[in-house]
């Protein structure tokens, strides 16, 4: 049977009538049971939200009951009080409970009320930022009438809308600046932590009795300021993009319906899931990166202080090589986050810019194609250009913020290595103020003896004099040097210290001096303001000649003890430092001599008067320009002025004359400063009544100190010895004298 031409044609055509009819009878249905549907999408909708929250809740306390077994199983180390895990892992830097909870601690430092400064500067902002949305949800309705009466020809509507576009351009690209939010930020935060760390000797024990924190200084210096930056940019880039899908979602709703939205919405965060999915763990680099960064700078630090140390031994290829090696790890780890960023950006851009930018397209076809409700009922085509041109506006407005809602991830991450960083700064500062120290023990250390003795705590009370009873010495890497030291000594009692190196005597006055913790036993000593110390090579501070003889007071502080100029010069004076006070020093920071400070019309009297006050106000760089006998003249003088009830002298009088070292004796116990010197001087034993002597093998002598007699058995122990060495020689002179016989 013959086939009709025209019979495919007709098929076609039924075929296409059917796909339209069926298309309306579909849109009928669903206008009909739009509700009913739109109900049933948002409570899945809610279910689902409900759900992963639920899971995600779930995952950290399985995350958390993981890492509290591995704690327990790992092996721990007991010092001073506390656990330490010898495990090498590093803590892992994510967006989970416990980054929150170090947030909002930080931030709880930064914002500490609403009344504060930071509080007004932060609501100042976001009141910008909600102008700054609804100005622009202004522009995208101008936009679409723009457009309209271009189309329209309508010159005069046109130019009239240009008018209220260039108006609306001046608040609109107003832009509040971080600036000052993120200093505020970095100057509250900076002060807590310097109260904090520098509180009770808290960093001298940070750096001698803790091992978790290496670089202390980056952290304070330039991870907090990168913290602030980072806390103040994350807002405005968090809040902005939040508050802009919620409103220009709204508007776009009312025009393409809830329900279009929602499948974007929905196509949407089905990408964005795969995107987080596959977003490597920047929060990680970022903290690695500034550890690394930390490593390199202290290296460079460490070749600063040791630089004379290591120029003796020749040792600067070998410090070349360490700073080489820390430097391209540095750059290795880098160039592989580059890496990673590069991937990943490249996926971002392809997704965010085209596919959402597709289905941004397919939604603003919406009113155009399909007469919902929501839409209306179509119009000229005037109004299908207006509608779509704001909805375009709208749509890429609300795409935007989207993208900057998804780069933050990013900088979320890059906020949690840094909120880790400061974090746990604050928690380790917390850590040894309440006691507990982590530190690396060495071998001999971890024995169960020596860690039983590491894991307690003795006694410490204040009183007007120093006992020690049964007190185990221990050294800074753990080993047990003293296991029960007991001694005592009152006002008046000047005891003398002797011992080899590495006996202990270190470690006894850092605990005399409140920087080392006491692990057992039982110490009465006077508080730390009573007791003043003197190394070999004192520490002299920047700043005037006065600052290094008051040091640590301060000028009100000097005068407040009734002491004036005058006074300091007598001390100077008596210790043979009154070269300092002439005329040939000159002040190279101020760029004046004494000389220039004094009138030509003075008396000679007034004039030598005025020459040693000047003096007394001149800067220099103290430790270049004073030999080491002069720097402990100098420390000599800070103890004359402090006048404390105790001193330490730990070979301070090692670098200048007999002569010297009588003065600054003879002044000390003439200021009732009891004394307690280490040294191996013969001339020194005068001044003392007692002896605490070390062997160098855990054992003791304490003892009352007779100079005189001592002395004289000294002198006869090194006559015997004298004579001893000879005796070789005589006895070998007598075999050959009997052989020549």
């Amino acid at each position: 049977m013959a086939i009709s031409p025209t019979l495919p044609i007709t098929l076609h055509t039924l075929s296409n009538r059917s796909a339209k009819q069926l298309l309306s009878d579909l849109t009928t249905l669903y206008v009909t049971h739009r509700t009913r549907i739109s109900r049933t999408v948002y409570i899945a909708l809610f279910a689902a939200l409900v759900h992963r929250i639920r899971n995600a809740i779930k995952e950290q306390k399985a995350a958390a009951a993981r890492a509290a077994e591995a704690r327990r199983r790992g092996p721990t180390l007991s010092s001073g009080g506390g656990e330490v895990t010898t495990g090498s892992g590093r803590k892992k830097v994510e967006l989970n409970r416990e980054f929150f909870r170090n947030l909002g601690r930080l931030l709880r430092i930064c914002i500490p009320g609403w009344k504060s400064k930071e509080a007004r500067l932060l609501v100042s902002h976001s009141v910008f930022l909600v102008l700054r949305t609804l100005i622009s949800l202004y522009v995208a309705e101008l936009d679409g009438r723009l457009v309209s009466s271009l189309v329209r020809g309508k010159g005069k509507a046109f130019l009239k809308g240009l008018v209220w576009w260039m108006i609306v351009a001046v608040p609109a690209t107003f832009t509040n600046s971080m600036t000052t939010l993120s200093l505020a930020y970095r100057t509250r935060l900076t002060n807590y932590i310097h109260n904090k760390y520098l509180h009770n000797m808290t960093f001298y024990t940070l750096s001698a009795l803790d091992d978790r924190i290496k670089n202390a200084d980056q952290l304070i210096t330039v991870d907090v300021s990168k913290f602030s930056n980072s806390l103040a940019e994350l807002y405005s880039n968090l809040a902005k993009p939040v508050l802009d899908l919620i409103i220009y979602n709204w508007s776009l709703s009312r025009s393409v319906g809830g329900e279009g939205l929602f499948a974007m919405s929905l196509l949407v965060q089905l990408s964005a899931s795969v995107m987080r999915a596959m977003t490597p763990p920047f929060g990680k680099y970022v903290a690695d990166e500034a550890r690394l960064e930390g490593e390199f700078r202290f290296q460079h630090s460490r070749l600063i202080d040791y630089s004379e140390e290591i120029a003796l031994y020749a040792g600067h290829e070998a410090e070349k090589d360490t700073l080489d090696k820390g430097y391209f790890t540095l750059i290795k780890h880098v160039n592989r986050i580059l890496r990673r960023r590069f991937y990943h950006g490249v996926m971002e851009d392809f997704v965010i810019k085209y596919f959402w930018g597709a289905l941004g397209l397919m939604l603003c076809s919406v009113p155009v194609f399909f007469k919902l409700p929501s839409t209306g009922t179509g119009g000229a085509k005037s109004d299908h250009t207006e509608s779509f041109i704001t909805n375009r506006r709208l749509l890429l407005s609300s795409s935007d913020a989207f993208g900057r809602l998804m780069f933050s991830y990013k900088e979320i991450s890059q906020l949690a290595g840094y909120t880790s960083r400061v974090s746990t700064l604050l928690e380790v500062i917390a850590d040894i103020q309440r006691g507990h120290f982590e530190k690396a023990l060495v071998s001999s250390a971890s024995t169960e003896a020596n860690a039983s003795v590491l894991s307690g705590r003795g006694e410490l009370e204040e009183g007007e004099d120093i006992r020690f009873q049964d007190v185990p010495i221990v050294s800074p890497n753990g080993d047990v040097l003293v296991k029960a030291l007991s001694f005592h000594i009152n006002r008046g009692d000047h005891l003398l210290i002797v011992g080899p190196n590495g006996c202990g005597k270190s470690s006894l006055f850092r605990i005399l001096g409140g920087l080392w913790p006491v692990y057992g036993g039982k110490v009465r000593k006077p508080p730390s303001e009573d007791i003043f110390y003197i190394p070999q090579r004192p520490y002299l501070s920047k700043g005037t000649l006065r600052q290094q003889i008051l040091y640590p007071d301060t000028l009100l502080d000097m005068r407040a003890k009734g002491v004036t100029d005058r006074d300091l010069i007598a001390i100077l004076q008596s210790l043979g430092l009154e070269s300092l006070l002439g005329t040939h020093m000159h002040n190279s920071k101020a760029g004046y001599s004494i000389d220039s400070l004094i009138s030509p019309t003075d008396t000679r009297a007034s004039r030598s008067s005025r020459q040693e006050t000047a003096g007394l106000d001149l800067e220099a760089e103290w430790t270049d320009v004073l030999s080491t006998g002069n720097q402990q003249r100098i420390a000599a003088a800070r103890l004359f002025y402090h006048a404390p009830k105790y001193a330490i002298l730990d070979e301070c009088t090692s670098s200048v004359t007999a002569e010297t070292e009588k003065v600054m004796y003879d002044e000390a116990k003439r200021l009732g400063i009891t004394l307690m010197t280490v040294s191996h001087r013969k001339s020194l034993w005068r001044y003392h009544g007692w002896i605490l002597q070390f062997d160098g093998q855990g054992g003791h002598v304490f003892t009352r100190l007779e100079a005189e007699k001592r002395l004289r058995l000294e002198d006869e122990r090194e006559e015997l010895d004298l004579r001893l060495r000879g005796v070789p020689e005589i006895e070998k002179r007598i075999a050959e004298l009997e052989a020549g016989g």
